[in-house]
């Protein structure tokens, strides 16, 4: 049986829709029918085919980690799935019985695997899925934010690695997963939610995610940081979330906290940075925690209590839906930087 897919099938730039054979799934996994799945500023780079792309991906391969469908085959060892269930996955492939993973760090696992990157992803029909990777959704939830909420736990975990409640927040970095961290932090009961970006449409989307304050780094009228030391009567913010890794967003977060604050990185600069870790750190005792993706799976459990109180609403951060075949569509906005999330519908 043939599927479409959307696959990096040469070294160079572009993808390809070709029709490939229909997963077949292991014992210990289950094959899904894709309802919705999304691109992810990783996926561009691979589409791009840049010097990170060259380093990480291998042609071919089927690109996609993020998504949601239907479980329509079970493998003989999986207990707790069958035909039917609605489910969402973590991007993480993991072996479940290394030290990182015995000490619940199974999102950092030593031989760790991601869909897309080291296995076929979900930019097709099916998807084959192992179980300890899937994660049960209610169809209360749309697909499109089934298929979101593997971004979505990267801010969760980011902003909410430490509570936020009744403290000023800034976010730097205007990407979609940055404008998911405004609305987490107000939904976690946020002082005060600040965004530092430099797209003026994903600024107006921080807006419809609650931010209180929106500043634009590259136009260069007003200083963010100024504003922010001036908004919190000289002290700075109580916790800054980087999310660009941009340089000057990098130093700008380290400006912007105040002592004894915390700093959540996440954006992954493309070169090395000098940076002065003694009176920037280590003299103001600023906690920095380093952020890689979702912890599995209480990350998980809070993003989807998020969602089901109602405080938490991510669709103002999707700005397109597509067919599948429309991919080039899709991944020429989202190398624009005009849109949020795009999503692409396999059966649409």
């Amino acid at each position: 049986m043939k599927m479409k897919a959307v696959r990096k099938t040469r070294a160079e730039p572009g993808l390809d829709l070709v029709e490939i054979e229909v997963p077949r799934i292991q014992p210990d996994e289950v094959l899904v029918k894709v309802e919705a799945t999304a691109i992810c500023g990783t996926d561009v780079h691979f589409y791009n085919w840049d010097a990170f792309a060259q380093s990480k991906l291998k042609p071919p391969i089927t690109l996609g980690h993020e998504f949601a469908g239907e479980i329509v085959e079970v493998g003989a060892q999986v207990a707790g799935y069958q035909l039917g269930d609605y489910v969402a996955a973590d991007s993480h492939i993991v072996d479940s019985v290394c030290a990182m993973c015995r000490m619940g760090l199974q999102h950092i696992c030593q031989n760790l695997k991601i869909f897309g990157n080291e296995v076929d992803g979900s930019f097709a029909e099916y998807v084959a899925v192992p179980e300890t990777s899937l994660w049960r959704l209610s169809r209360d939830v749309p697909s499109e934010i089934g298929a979101i909420m593997e971004p979505l736990g990267g801010a969760v975990q980011a902003v909410l690695i430490e509570p936020v409640t009744a403290q000023n927040v800034v976010i730097f970095g205007d990407g979609p997963i940055g404008l998911f961290a405004v609305g987490v932090a107000k939904a976690a009961g946020a002082r005060s939610v600040t965004m530092v970006g430099v797209i003026e449409t994903r600024l107006e989307i921080a807006k419809q995610m609650g931010a209180d304050r929106v500043f634009n780094n590259r136009e260069g009228e007003v200083d963010p940081v100024e504003a922010i030391m001036q908004a919190t009567g000289g002290l700075g913010a109580d916790v800054v979330i980087e999310m660009s890794g941009a340089p000057q967003a990098f130093r700008q977060a380290f400006d912007t906290v105040r002592k004894g604050g915390r700093v959540s990185l996440f954006g992954i600069s493309s070169d090395p940075m000098t940076f002065d870790f003694n009176y920037t750190v280590i003299l103001r005792q600023v906690r920095v925690f380093g952020v890689a993706g979702r912890h599995m799976w209480d990350t998980w459990f809070m993003m989807d209590g998020l969602l089901a109180s109602g405080k938490l609403d991510p669709r103002p951060v999707i700005t397109c839906e597509l067919k599948l075949e429309d991919f080039d569509k899709g991944f020429e906005q989202m190398v624009s930087k005009e849109c949020g999330k795009v999503i692409l519908r396999p059966f649409a």
